[in-house]
């Protein structure tokens, strides 16, 4: 895509509507896949051989390296949303020099800050894991080899989560700067790295969790250093969209800091819910049932994270152009790319979630074909954890939503319920129906929240439709 296809369209036809969301959701969801497959395979490779205790140990470190990766779609995504935001508005007032010189001084502000906040939240981070990180661990029931197998992998994160907070952030600030595809080559790279180096390490150098841990270091490393080079070259021909970091001219903006962090903390806590809810499932798993529950959970547990990152891969597909509509105040093409993305990202789940159920044996033995009790119990968790899955998928597409309309505190304030409203169902099921109500926690206060956030998005869009009709009455009187 060259830098000067924008976003804009000349009609509201919904065909032109379709190409603009599907020429950011395509990129943008094998993106989040090929990120999908980093933890899958990461799930293949030791549940063939390691086993269940290794799939126990990597479900409990996963949450805490999960949160930082959270971070790093927190930065990416506030600072995304104000860069596609300032180019709408650089539009709508392009025939006026010295605004569209306003414009885009901002946009590149914005990309500097991202850039400090990152290096800023990698160094505490890894003194944080450094000092905490077997206490997170086991205080989600890990013991034993499961804790050792934990401690593996988590090791090689300690001083490198700079990395894996750019490695989430970069190809979202690179889709934002008009080059998808570039984003999409780097995820698949990576990709291709960490899956070469989890059979290396693991397979033929039997080094366990630890060797799983290095080879997604190494992936992380790769995509971060490649995507500073990206926004380094302003002549190459790799360099395609407007933004350029020049170090000459990095300056932190403290104010655009704060934006970026309210634009984009309701993706964080998105991530924060998600390692939240598998620490306290791990935990729960463990006290009333045992390492082999853990180990199915976290087949389970990938399995959704697959159609939880497509669902994430449609909403971050919709925020840019969302974002450019809300800039340029088209509140009509809002309305129709939330309408296509929410039909996708419901239909996708609904079919995934059928091939699980009419599959289930085939799936689960990609993990582990040998272990009896493992698939027996990671079936059960297949139909009970799952049915509302799809939900959920809507839930993350609401997020996304209200952030790219400059919504962040209703976006804040849904990820957080998102993961309070479970709360009272883990308390009061488990001891009630045991492994079993852990199970079905989530699915029902997954249908629970989408019952509050669905007439939330559905009042914004009639708020925002209503204050456009009387703009335009008003005008022509």
């Amino acid at each position: 895509m060259q830098a000067n296809d924008q976003i804009s369209i000349p009609d509201s036809s919904n065909k032109s509507i379709n190409r603009t969301f599907w020429r950011y959701a395509i990129p943008s969801v094998a993106a989040m896949l090929v990120n999908s497959f980093y933890q899958i395979i990461d799930g293949i490779f030791i549940g063939q051989y390691v086993g269940h205790e290794g799939l126990a140990g990597i479900n409990m470190a996963w949450p805490i390296i999960y949160v930082f990766a959270g971070i790093g779609l927190m930065i990416g995504m506030g600072s995304g949303s104000l860069i596609s935001r300032s180019r709408g508005e650089e539009q709508v007032s392009s025939s006026v020099k010295s605004d569209a010189l306003t414009h885009s001084n901002k946009t590149n502000r914005t990309l500097t800050t991202a850039i400090f906040l990152i290096l800023v939240f990698g160094i505490l981070g890894s003194i944080l894991l450094s000092i905490s990180g077997t206490h997170l661990l086991q205080i989600q029931g890990g013991i034993d080899n499961t804790l050792l197998l934990g401690q593996q992998y988590i090791g090689p994160f300690i001083w490198t989560l700079v990395f894996t907070i750019l490695a989430s952030a970069m190809p979202i600030l690179i889709r934002n700067d008009e080059s998808p595809n570039i984003a999409t080559g780097l995820m698949i790279m990576g990709a291709c790295i960490n899956i070469l180096l989890d059979y290396l390490f693991i397979v033929r150098m039997d080094m366990a969790l630890h060797g799983a841990g290095v080879a997604t270091v190494a992936a992380q490393v790769t995509v971060s250093l490649c995507g500073l080079a990206y926004f380094l070259s302003s002549t190459t021909r790799l360099k395609v969209g407007n933004l350029t970091l020049k170090l000459s001219a990095m300056r932190f903006d403290s104010r655009l800091a704060k934006q970026i962090l309210l634009l984009g903390a309701s993706s964080f806590v998105m991530y924060l819910y998600t390692s939240f809810v598998f620490a306290l499932h791990n935990r729960l798993f463990m006290e009333y049932g045992s390492p082999v529950t853990v180990g199915a959970f976290a087949i389970v547990g990938y399995l959704m994270v697959l159609y939880y990152f497509i669902a994430e891969g449609l909403g971050e597909g919709m925020q840019p152009p969302v974002s450019y509509f809300f800039g340029a105040k088209q509140t009509e093409n809002i309305k129709k790319v939330l309408v296509l993305a929410t039909k996708v990202t419901i239909t996708a789940g609904i079919v995934w979630l059928l091939i699980l159920n009419l599959f289930p044996s085939n799936i689960i033995g990609m993990f582990n074909s040998e272990d009896t009790a493992l698939i027996e119990e990671a079936t059960t968790g297949i139909r009970l954890h799952l049915f509302a899955m799809f939900l959920d998928g809507y839930l993350v597409l609401a997020i996304m939503f209200f952030m790219a309309v400059n919504q962040g505190k209703k976006a804040l304030g849904i990820s957080i319920g998102n993961m309070l409203i479970q709360l009272p169902f883990l308390y009061f099921l488990p001891p009630l129906f045991g492994v079993t109500g852990v199970w079905l926690a989530m699915p029902i206060s997954n249908i629970v929240m989408f019952l509050i956030v669905a007439p939330m998005v559905w009042h914004h869009l009639k708020t925002d439709k209503d204050r456009e009709v009387n703009q335009l009455l008003g005008s022509r009187a």
